[in-house]
C-alpha cells in the first residue's frame, strides 16, 4: 500500500469517527437530559467542521508549498456536505416527523433555520459537481461556482450562533477559523506567512 492511499483510507476512517461515536452515545443513552437536541446539534457541528476544514487545504498548500494536501479537499467537502445532510434530516424526523408543512413554518418563524436552509441548498449543487467530469464539464464556470463555499460557510457560522443564542464561546472558535481562512486568500499575507516559515526554518 503506498502512502497517499493509506492517508486517504485514514481520513475516511477519521470522517466516520463522530457518526460512530453519536450513534454509540445514542443506543447508550450518553447525550445527556435532550439527546435529540444534542445529536442535532453535533451532526451539524461535525458538518461545519468539515467543511472549514475542507477550505482549509489551499491555504496549507499555498503557506506550505506541500500540493498534497490538495487531494483531501474535494473528500473533506464531501463529508462536510454528509453531515449536513444527516443534520437535516434528523431535525426533520425527530422534531418534524417528516412534515413539510411544519417544515416550511419553522423556516418563516425561525431565520437561522432559513440561513442554514440556504447554505444546504446552494451546498447540493457544489457536491454534485465535486467530480473531475463535472470540472471539465464545466470550465471556469466551476470555479466561479465553487467560490460560493465561502458565503455558504459563513451562513454555516450565522446559523450555529443565533441558535446558540447566549453561548457564543465555541462558536467563536469557528469563527476566528474563517477570519483566518479568509485572510489567508490575500495574496500578501501567505507571502508573509511564507517569509516567517522559512526565517524560522533558517534560525532553527
Amino acid at each position: 500500500m503506498n502512502k497517499q492511499l493509506g492517508l486517504k483510507i485514514f481520513v475516511h476512517c477519521t470522517s466516520w469517527l463522530p457518526l460512530v461515536w453519536l450513534v454509540y452515545a445514542a443506543l447508550n443513552q450518553l447525550l445527556g437530559g435532550d439527546p435529540q437536541t444534542k445529536l442535532m446539534h453535533e451532526l451539524g457541528l461535525w458538518g461545519l467542521i468539515f467543511l472549514l476544514a475542507s477550505l482549509s487545504m489551499t491555504p496549507l498548500k499555498n503557506v506550505s508549498g506541500y500540493s498534497g494536501w490538495i487531494r483531501y479537499r474535494r473528500l473533506l467537502g464531501l463529508y462536510s456536505y454528509f453531515y449536513l445532510i444527516l443534520h437535516v434530516l434528523t431535525y426533520f424526523w425527530l422534531y418534524l416527523d417528516f412534515s413539510v408543512h411544519d417544515l416550511a413554518d419553522e423556516i418563516v418563524k425561525r431565520p437561522y433555520i432559513m440561513i442554514g436552509a440556504v447554505g444546504i441548498l446552494l451546498m447540493t449543487p457544489l457536491a454534485i459537481t465535486s467530480t473531475r467530469y463535472a470540472q471539465k464539464r464545466l470550465g471556469k464556470s466551476w470555479k466561479k461556482l465553487h467560490k460560493m463555499v465561502y458565503f455558504i460557510a459563513f451562513a454555516g457560522l450565522v446559523h450555529q450562533i443565533w441558535q446558540s443564542k447566549s453561548d457564543i464561546n465555541e462558536p467563536m472558535i469557528y469563527i476566528c477559523w474563517w477570519v483566518v481562512l479568509m485572510l489567508l486568500r490575500v495574496e500578501k499575507v501567505v507571502g508573509l506567512v511564507k517569509m516567517e516559515s522559512s526565517r524560522s526554518k533558517q534560525s532553527a
